[in-house]
C-alpha cells in the first residue's frame, strides 16, 4: 500500500456565484522514501495540495489514505493527532518561537507526546546533531542566520520521527549558497530513508527531487522522474 494515496481529491471554494476548483479530481500515489516536488505557478493548486497532504484542510470530495488510514473525513481533533504522529512540517518563514532557544524550539512538538523533559531534551539534541547545529542549541532565532534557522526548523520537523517531511517553499527566504546547503541536507535525509515532499516554484530546487509533479489549474499536468537528481552535490 502506498504511503499516500489520493483518490479523486477535489477542493472547491465558492465565491459568490462562482466555484473555484483549487484541486480538481487528483489521483496520486506516493510511496515510502520518495523525494517529491510539487511545482507550478501561482494559483496552480500547490498550497492547497500541501494543506490537504498535511491534514491542515479537508477535501471537498474524494478519499485520502495516509499510511493506510482514511484521513479525509476525520474530525479536527483527529487530524491534529495524525499531524503530530505522521507529519513533520517545514515552512518558508521557519515559524520558530522568537524567545525560545533552538533546543526549546525543537523540543516543542514532543510536549504533545507527553514525554518527560529528559527524553524530550535527548531527542531534540539528536535532531540538532543530525542537522549539524548542536553547537547552537542555546541560541535564540535572532542570533542565528537564515540557514541556521531553517536547520532548526528541519530538526523540529524530524524530532517526532514522522512518516513524511512536508516542506513548503523551504528555501524561499534563503540566499543562493544557503539554498544549496539546505538542499544538500534534504538530499542526505532522503538517502537515509526519509520521505520528503516539497512545494516549490524554483526549478533548481525541484531538480534535487527524484519525482516532479507539475500542477496547473488544480490538475496534474505532468508527473515524471528526474533522470539525474542533484543528490548530495
Amino acid at each position: 500500500m502506498p504511503l499516500i494515496n489520493l483518490m479523486n481529491i477535489c477542493k472547491f471554494y465558492h465565491m459568490g456565484d462562482q466555484t473555484v476548483k483549487a484541486l480538481d479530481h487528483i489521483n496520486l500515489a506516493i510511496e515510502e522514501n520518495e523525494y517529491v516536488a510539487f511545482i507550478g505557478s501561482s494559483g496552480s493548486g500547490k498550497s492547497t495540495m500541501m494543506n490537504i497532504l498535511g491534514c491542515l484542510d479537508k477535501p471537498t470530495e474524494g478519499e485520502y489514505l495516509l499510511n493506510g488510514k482514511q484521513v479525509s473525513s476525520l474530525s479536527q481533533n483527529q487530524l491534529a493527532e495524525i499531524r503530530n504522529q505522521e507529519i513533520g512540517f517545514i515552512f518558508q518563514s521557519f515559524n520558530l518561537l522568537p524567545r525560545a532557544s533552538a533546543l526549546d524550539n525543537v523540543m516543542l512538538p514532543l510536549v504533545y507526546k507527553g514525554l518527560k523533559l529528559s527524553e524530550r531534551r535527548k531527542l531534540a539534541i539528536e535532531a540538532l546533531e543530525k542537522v549539524n547545529l548542536a553547537d547552537r542549541m542555546g541560541h535564540i532565532p535572532s542570533q542565528l542566520s537564515g540557514g541556521q534557522r531553517q536547520r532548526v526548523a528541519i530538526a523540529r520537523a524530524l524530532v517526532t520521527k514522522p512518516s513524511i517531511l512536508l516542506a513548503d517553499e523551504p528555501t524561499g527566504n534563503l540566499d543562493t549558497q544557503t539554498t544549496r546547503d539546505i538542499m544538500v541536507l534534504f538530499d542526505e535525509l532522503y538517502h537515509e530513508g526519509q520521505t520528503i515532499i516539497m512545494v516549490t516554484h524554483e526549478d533548481d530546487v525541484a531538480s534535487h527531487c527524484r519525482r516532479v509533479i507539475r500542477l496547473s489549474d488544480g490538475q496534474v499536468k505532468d508527473d515524471y522522474q528526474n533522470e539525474k537528481e542533484k543528490c548530495c552535490v
